[in-house]
């Protein structure tokens, strides 16, 4: 199996087969931000090595590895960035002593990534939400409006989804204050103003948008994944009691601006490749813009951990997979730009959140508690209904090879009191 120099455990998330793009921050860029590839428990900085001319053969422009952001990179032409990741492949070889022995580069382009700071990768433009999971879609139809309509008319037919807010996707790290808002309780005659008592996660998985299309135009379903970077992990929180009361008729809005926690690495669709598998068999047959001639996903491990100030280490209680998707990444790009809406390099677009059929692969803690019937029982003695003031969610994907994982990192995030 391919190796680096750099010495990479079997369950780390960052062998030489991966090689996800970040942008970080460390002493050595004397408060730049730098753009770096993750190997093992290293960062390995493009920008230091770009401004010493290793890539110039390829990449000529140094700007577009000063710019802070992965923006210009990421509309590079796809065979320019598959040939650099294959440039940095042979770089990072175990039997390559270009970097290997040069004591002095490695001091200058190899930081650990724990002395590291990292930064939001991407300058995102717009922000599109899907509710692609039937799994979750049937769960949260049941609680409210019984089985018989769990799903909407339209769900089987076309990805649902919702134009979300660009402006607080933050970095995992970064803390989420509890939202206030309008609450109505169903005893109640009117509603009363105060913070959110029902906040949850939800499990999710987003892509970027490498290059889009023109106003007017759509994309074909067949070349969706063309314009796809790649894939990030997401947790897109939600206050239940708030988007209970202000959701109809035109869906979420302030249960769900507040914020959007993304992981720092963006695993590359080229990474992902030996981990395809075929979606699951969509019944009706979709239309024929949302037919591809190879409907397929990925095999993608996601779980998810609690941390409370009780716990001394994070308790999984959730375990799902990417596969579970009923909307394929293909189909929701097709969709969102039948209409001739243009994605613009740096857009974001998640799945919604990501559930299985068995009750410990629900996405949310909606279902987990099955709307707080059901609190979730900690090691610490403690129950949850939903989230509390301290509590910490960590959410982590990957998947696994022979011998090698291709994994996202994490996305964590600690819960704050209202202000």
């Amino acid at each position: 199996m391919h190796k680096s120099f750099i010495p990479v455990s079997p369950d780390s998330h960052f062998p030489i087969q991966n090689l996800p793009f970040g942008v970080f921050k460390h002493i050595n860029t004397k408060g730049k931000a730098h753009i770096g590839t993750a190997i093992g428990e290293f960062i390995l900085d493009l920008t230091y090595l770009s401004d010493n001319n290793f890539f110039s053969v390829l990449i000529p422009d140094k700007e577009i590895f000063r710019s802070g952001n992965l923006n210009s990179f990421m509309s590079l032409d796809k065979e320019i960035r598959k040939n650099f990741r294959e440039k940095l492949k042979v770089l990072l070889d175990e039997n390559n002593p270009v970097i290997r022995d040069d004591k002095k580069l490695r001091e200058k382009c190899l930081y650990l990534q724990k002395d590291c700071e990292m930064i939001l990768p991407v300058k995102i433009g717009d922000y599109t939400d899907f509710y692609s999971s039937r799994e979750h879609a049937t769960n949260v139809g049941i609680m409210f409006r019984g089985k018989e309509n769990a799903l909407m008319p339209n769900w089987l037919h076309l990805p649902v989804g919702y134009h979300g807010r660009a402006s607080s996707v933050i970095i995992s790290g970064t803390k989420v204050k509890r939202p206030k808002g309008q609450t109505k309780a169903d005893t109640e005659e009117y509603p009363k103003f105060g913070e959110s008592k029902l906040l949850d996660f939800e499990l999710e998985m987003g892509y970027f948008i490498s290059s889009g299309n023109k106003l007017g135009t759509n994309i074909k379903v067949d070349d969706a994944l063309e314009k796809v970077f790649g894939l990030t992990i997401v947790n897109d929180w939600s206050a239940r009691d708030i988007q209970k009361w202000e959701y109809q008729p035109l869906g979420p809005f302030l249960a769900k601006n507040f914020a959007t926690s993304v992981s720092p690495w963006i695993v590359t669709l080229d990474a992902l490749e030996p981990f395809k598998k075929s979606n699951v068999e969509q019944s009706p047959e979709p239309l024929p813009y949302l037919k591809p001639k190879n409907n397929f996903t990925y095999d993608i491990i996601l779980e998810v951990y609690i941390k409370t100030k009780k716990l001394d280490i994070p308790y999984l209680i959730c375990k799902s997979n990417f596969k579970y998707l009923y909307w394929s990444i293909q189909q929701q790009i097709a969709h969102h730009t039948i209409t001739g809406c243009n994605l613009q390099t740096g857009d974001l677009l998640a799945s919604g959140t990501i559930s299985g059929i068995e009750p410990d692969s629900f996405g949310s803690m909606l279902e987990l508690t099955w709307r707080g019937e059901k609190p979730l029982k900690l090691p610490s003695g403690e129950e949850r209904k939903f989230l509390q003031d301290g509590d910490t969610v960590i959410m982590t994907a990957y998947c696994q090879g022979d011998g090698y994982r291709i994994g996202f990192g994490s996305v964590e995030s600690e819960i704050l009191p209202a202000v």
